[in-house]
């Protein structure tokens, strides 16, 4: 395959050729041919696929994440992919940038998981005085197990009123160490997203396999 025949492919599986990607099924599909993508493209760039790239249905003159808020096909590409991340189609797991989300199909998680994850993710994280979690961290997490899905503002009023406004963003930050928390939702345009713990999704999918 030469250069040009490679790019030709990418920018037809990838939905660069004009035929974007606007349903659920169609993203589905996308996630699932792919494997995983970039939510945003990143600078310099990377030869990795984009969602929305893929929801335009071009490559040029594409959002990063630090243009979202005045980009309207930011925001619909981000509700299309809260849409997989609800039908538990895709998941959110670190690995670039934290305002950059890397997706990964709900059928190669498992093994994304079984790579970066802890071995048990039934187990809740652990500080420990040798690179482990802040309490913090252990604490929000707990947070979440309990009460569902949250918002960072709720979280934050909930560990306790005297944190200050980076406290939430520290603690959800210190789990993004592993993949131990998901978002559910969100609200580009307020900025708003709400958070559930991957554990329990990652249970599902695992006793979902044939």
């Amino acid at each position: 395959m030469t250069d040009i025949e490679l790019q030709e492919a990418r920018t037809q599986k990838w939905h660069l050729d004009g035929q974007p990607v606007r349903t659920l099924d169609e993203a589905r599909a996308f996630l699932e041919s792919v494997g995983f993508c970039l939510m945003y493209p990143q600078r310099p760039p990377l030869p990795v696929p984009t969602f929305v790239g893929a929801w335009v249905g071009a490559d040029d003159h594409l959002p990063t994440w630090q243009h979202v808020f005045a980009d309207p096909r930011a925001k619909e590409a981000t509700d299309l992919m809260v849409r997989l991340l609800r039908d538990k189609a895709a998941y959110e797991a670190p690995l670039f940038d934290e305002n950059n989300a890397f997706l990964v199909a709900a059928s190669v998680f498992p093994y994304f998981y079984a790579l970066v994850g802890e071995r048990n993710p039934k187990q809740p994280p652990k500080g420990t005085s040798s690179g482990g979690y802040s309490p913090l961290a252990c604490d929000a997490f707990e947070m979440i197990r309990r009460r569902g899905p949250i918002s960072k503002a709720k979280l934050g009023e909930l560990l306790g009123g005297s944190l200050s406004v980076a406290g939430p963003s520290s603690a959800l930050h210190g789990l993004t160490t592993l993949p131990k928390k998901d978002r559910c939702g969100t609200n580009c345009r307020a900025g708003r997203r709400t958070w559930s713990t991957k554990a329990s999704a990652f249970r599902s999918r695992k006793h979902s396999r044939p």
